[in-house]
């Protein structure tokens, strides 16, 4: 995931969201621009996302693509163009949940949805009757991508701070003050927005990312740590990870998995995003800056580096596919064959010339750390090389279905099976 805070012309995009194309632009940048206010302007004015980009080429004309500030209209969504294996049906369970991106359901039902660059809310979406309605818990938020739920309380996570919202599904109506859990994060906008889980060991785990597209690290940066949930013994669980919007913990061994942004602007085809398994906490160093995909030394940091000696990844997932959240499949819904396997969400790239992912994709480990085969599982998303929509989270719910959400549509797809 890239920060949105500029965007490509309007060109070619859908009738309606050519209209609110600029508009989108303009939000987003003032939201960027109100929240580092306070900082000194920086020598260049270039957005960190365009540091490296090319000064010619068809490569300068890339750059982030635009969020709009509407949702689309539940009519208008691309169900009818999604493409599942036999006996799956996909159908919209919510619309109209602007920049919609991560999923958690709470203990009575109700699935909460956090959003990042355009609403800086967080929803809350109650089944009443087979109508799903809508409701903002909080907003005016600093790019609150992190949620998690545990025992009646919502964590939300920020790039400065993790808050918690306790008894909540009572109280939807009229939300609790946020209890204040950790603000020690630095804060950054670059990759400072949040994936936040808590782990088979009763830790919030949570990530800080690299603060730009390559650079040196400082301690505390490209990093994935845990903490009690009282916000003492931090810890490091991870280092050398760039980018993280994705993580959960294998069901049979409580090992930790995550999806990993690879950096951009060496080249259209490289590297990867990849998807890692945490085999030694605290010890696993994955490589950035110095190493990208396991084997690509850094064209500036990489020198006198062996990438043979950093942990390697456990599945190539394309070239700035933009691969973000992911779920062991738990539910009994689904045939026999996905009990284990991993769902990811892949939002698709912005800094290619081909458009592509936009998807959810299916992964199987082979039992020794590795993935024995990843296989497409919903796709259709792009069209003459745009986006039609572009899943962000992945969420199995308590009757084995999917839920999948879309910040491009402002909606929350349900993925189920029906037999073949």
């Amino acid at each position: 995931m890239k920060i949105k805070a500029s965007a490509p012309s309007a060109q070619g995009l859908r009738p309606w969201h050519r209209v609110v194309a600029g508009l989108a632009l303009a939000l987003t940048g003032a939201a960027v621009l109100a929240q580092t206010a306070a900082a000194p302007p920086p020598a260049e004015e270039v957005p960190f996302w365009a540091i490296g980009m090319p000064k010619d080429g068809p490569g300068k004309a890339l750059a982030p693509v635009p969020s709009f500030p509407i949702a689309t209209p539940a009519a208008d969504l691309p169900i009818k163009k999604m493409k599942l294996p036999p006996g799956f049906k996909a159908e919209v369970w919510a619309s109209g949940i602007l920049d919609a991106r991560g999923l958690r359901q709470g203990d009575k039902g109700t699935v909460f949805v956090s959003s990042l660059f355009v609403a800086g809310k967080i929803y809350a979406v109650q089944d009443k009757g087979g109508k799903r309605e809508v409701t903002t818990i909080a907003e005016k938020l600093f790019l609150p991508n992190g949620i998690e739920y545990n025992k009646g309380s919502l964590y939300v996570a920020t790039p400065k701070d993790i808050t918690r919202y306790d008894n909540i599904e009572d109280n939807l109506a009229n939300p609790p003050k946020p209890v204040m859990v950790y603000d020690k994060l630095p804060g950054e906008v670059p990759h400072g927005w949040k994936f936040i889980k808590i782990g088979p060991d009763g830790k919030l785990y949570v990530p800080t990312g690299a603060p730009c597209n390559i650079c040196d690290i400082k301690e505390g940066y490209a990093q994935i740590a845990r903490m009690n949930l009282d916000g003492s013994g931090f810890e490091v669980v991870a280092r050398g990870v760039r980018n993280t919007v994705g993580f959960d913990f294998d069901p049979k061994n409580g090992e930790l998995w995550y999806t990993n942004n690879g950096r951009d602007w060496l080249s259209e085809d490289f590297p990867n995003d990849t998807l890692n398994r945490v085999g030694s906490p605290g010890k696993d160093h994955f490589g950035f800056p110095f190493c990208h995909q396991g084997t690509m030394a850094d064209p500036v940091y990489g020198w006198g580096k062996n990438c043979a000696d950093y942990t390697q990844p456990a599945q190539l997932m394309g070239a700035h596919a933009a691969t973000l959240g992911m779920r062991f499949y738990t539910g009994k819904m689904f045939p026999s064959q996905y009990q284990g396997a991993i769902f990811i969400a892949r939002h698709g790239p912005w800094n290619r010339t081909k458009k592509y992912a936009a998807d959810v994709v299916v992964a199987w480990p082979d039992g020794k750390g590795g993935i024995a085969k990843v296989e497409p599982f919903l796709t259709g998303l792009v069209e003459n090389n745009e986006y039609l929509g572009r899943p962000v989270d992945v969420m199995v719910m308590k009757d084995g279905s999917l839920l999948v959400s879309d910040d491009h549509n402002g909606a929350i797809y349900r993925i189920s099976y029906q037999g073949s």
